[in-house]
C-alpha cells in the first residue's frame, strides 16, 4: 500500500496537467502544435476541465490512503 500512494499522486498530477493543456489548446492560449485540431475548439475546453477535475480527485484520493 505504501507504493500505491506516490504512484496515484504522480498519475493524478499528470492527468491534471493534461487537462490544463487540453483547456489551453481549446481556448487558443496554448497553440502547439500549429496544425492541431484542438486549437480554438470549444469542446476541448470542457473535456480538459473534466479531465483536470478527475486528476484532482485522484490526487485527493492518493493523499487519503
Amino acid at each position: 500500500m505504501t507504493i500505491l500512494r506516490p504512484i496515484l499522486l504522480i498519475i493524478g498530477l499528470l492527468i491534471f496537467l493534461m487537462g490544463l493543456v487540453w483547456m489551453g489548446q481549446g481556448s487558443g492560449y496554448f497553440p502547439y502544435p500549429k496544425s492541431s485540431f484542438m486549437i480554438d475548439s470549444t469542446p476541448w475546453i470542457t473535456r480538459g476541465a473534466v479531465l483536470a477535475a478527475i486528476g484532482l480527485v485522484v490526487v485527493v484520493l492518493s493523499r487519503r490512503l
